[in-house]
């Protein structure tokens, strides 16, 4: 498996430090870091955004530094498909929000948990 060079919200990179190989520069609030299986790193960084909060399209995009739009699309119908997050249209917006499937998901990886 090759490393590969992505943006990684500094929260996130926190909590998940052991997907991260190498630090480079903060930029805007993440690290640009050389990480490890991408695919599930990346499908963390969009459950660690709504497991609080419910979000929009914009601010979950925004939020998850997956830069790019396509395969930000392709991980969050992965998370829809499976039923690691649901959305529900509210007046012009739709809000993503964590189901139970997504935040045993989540718990699988989590460090320092209480």
């Amino acid at each position: 498996m090759r490393a590969r060079l992505t943006y990684v919200p500094l929260d996130v990179a926190e909590q998940f430090d052991d997907f991260i190989i190498q630090r480079d520069e903060q930029v805007l609030g993440a690290v640009k870091a050389r990480t490890r299986d991408y695919s599930t790193l990346s499908l963390l960084k969009l459950l660690y955004q709504v497991r609080n909060n419910s979000m929009t399209f914009s601010d979950l995009y925004t939020k998850s530094k997956i830069r790019m739009k396509k395969s930000f699309l392709n991980y969050l119908r992965l998370c829809l498909d499976y039923d690691f997050i649901t959305k529900k249209p509210v007046g012009a917006n739709v809000l993503y929000s964590i189901t139970e499937n997504g935040t045993t998901m989540l718990d699988l990886f989590m460090k320092n948990r209480d």
